[in-house]
């Protein structure tokens, strides 16, 4: 259990830098559903490997990425249907 774990964590990790450099390179935009969404993943996986680890506070911030995401995304959404 302890290597899927960490594997969690490592592959929320990679996402979190793969979405930074999207965004640094302009390939993606900062409120786009790719960055988002990858954004909103890795904060899942590494708040599944922080709160297995007991590492709370890691884990309040990945939560609130997580919420940071849902609340752009669902700001986009409402423009679009507008």
């Amino acid at each position: 259990m302890d290597l899927f774990i960490d594997i969690i964590g490592w592959i929320g990790a990679v996402l979190y830098l793969a979405a930074y450099g999207l965004v640094s390179a302009k390939k993606v935009e900062g409120d786009s559903w790719t960055y988002q969404g990858l954004n909103f993943l890795a904060g899942l996986l590494l708040t599944v490997n922080t709160v297995y680890l007991r590492a709370y506070p890691s884990a309040g911030l990945n939560i609130v990425w997580m919420l940071i995401a849902i609340f752009t995304l669902g700001r986009k959404t409402q423009k679009s249907n507008a």
